[in-house]
């Protein structure tokens, strides 16, 4: 029976979002393995980690930039080996202790922590596990980029040829996308849930998220949108920040809109179904689930690095239209629902899905069990 260990981490949802697509998919075709989803940030495997998270979570309340100086300091090529092996050495012992726990055949990583303690475990203590890593990114990055990794799964071709450039052997390389959940191929058809939610007919829906985190400017974007005269149904997701949900509530109330609020929910993708726009910051996850539902996308205030380049990729394949600082999100939002971009946008959305990202990692990754039997 194969030993299957997937690792994720809690900072923000798509890394989440990306696991339990693979791993729905693993239990498909391998119903007799044993597979264990793991956060590698959560407390009750490591308070060092969750600590490291939480205080990165709040920092970034403070220092908005927090991610992008990370970023660039592990972006070159000395500085950035240094920066990761610390990371790598700090996990290493947990790392450790989930593999003597566990025994895996396979360890697959969705986040660059345990990807890193995993690589260098597996170099230190000649483990004899496959190691296997999805980047959810939308840009290659050095974060990513270890040794003693059987197979990288990444969004683009332009990714691919940057780490054959550094070095990487081309039979570890493979571009399927970005995972998304299966059920997002199954979704009934728009106007069935619509209906559903009571919008009424005609009318445009506009969903805004900030991801798990409730975080990109949700309440501002509510005001801004109380300045377009014509009727909209507005669909807030508000995560897991209770206050924001609250305060969201409140606004709902006194709006001249239609106004429905959820905080942290596993409907997103029928609330996604259901919207004409999508208002949001750039997650790589969130931009993948959109174009595989066709939904058009305006985005703003992404963290700077990895979310900015997200958005440029969708901006630059005509499926979203990103909101700089100090533009008029009220006059976007009126231009794109009163022309006829909209359509053009959804098409090109469509254009970038990859919605089988999912099942062709599993495939894969079963080849690679198979092979190591």
């Amino acid at each position: 029976m194969h030993k299957i260990l997937i690792l994720t981490a809690s900072i923000g949802s798509g890394h989440i979002k990306a696991a339990e697509a693979i791993e729905t998919e693993l239990r498909r075709l391998l119903p007799d393995a044993e597979i264990t989803t793991v956060d590698f940030m959560a407390r009750r495997i490591s308070r060092i980690h969750w600590f490291m998270k939480e205080f990165y979570l709040a920092m970034l309340a403070f220092v908005p930039n927090l991610y992008d100086v990370f970023y660039k300091l592990s972006g070159g090529s000395s500085g950035g080996t240094l920066v990761q092996n610390a990371f790598a050495w700090i996990m290493m012992p947990v790392m450790k202790r989930l593999v003597r726990r566990y025994e895996p055949d396979l360890v697959l990583c969705t986040h660059p922590f345990p990807e890193g303690a995993a690589s260098l475990l597996r170099r230190r203590q000649q483990e004899s596990y496959r190691l296997a890593t999805v980047m959810t990114d939308y840009s290659l990055h050095q974060i990513w980029l270890y040794p003693a990794v059987d197979r990288y799964y990444m969004a683009t071709e332009e990714m691919r040829m940057g780490m054959i450039s550094h070095g990487f052997a081309v039979n570890t390389l493979e571009v399927p996308g970005i995972p998304v959940a299966s059920v997002l191929q199954e979704m009934k058809d728009k106007a069935t849930v619509r209906r559903a939610l009571a919008i009424p007919e005609g009318q445009p829906a506009v969903l805004l998220m900030g991801g798990g985190l409730g975080l990109g400017g949700i309440e501002s974007n509510l005001r801004d949108l109380e300045e377009i005269e014509a009727r909209l149904t507005i669909l807030v997701v508000a995560g897991r920040n209770q206050r924001l949900m609250e305060r969201v509530q409140d606004m709902a109330d006194a709006s001249h809109h239609q106004v429905l609020v959820w905080g942290y929910t596993d409907q997103v993708h029928f609330l996604m179904r259901a919207a004409d726009l999508l208002i949001t910051k750039p997650g790589a996850l969130t931009i993948s689930e959109a174009f595989v539902l066709g939904l058009p996308m305006l985005l703003h205030d992404p963290i700077p690095g990895p979310e900015t380049e997200n958005a440029i990729y969708a901006t630059q394949h005509g499926a979203a239209v990103w909101l700089h600082p100090r533009e008029d999100l009220a006059r976007s939002v009126r231009k794109l629902l009163d022309g006829d971009s909209l359509a053009a946008m959804s098409r090109a959305a469509v254009s970038c899905a990859r919605p089988d990202a999912a099942p062709s990692i599993a495939e894969d990754l079963k080849d690679l069990l198979l092979r190591r039997s």
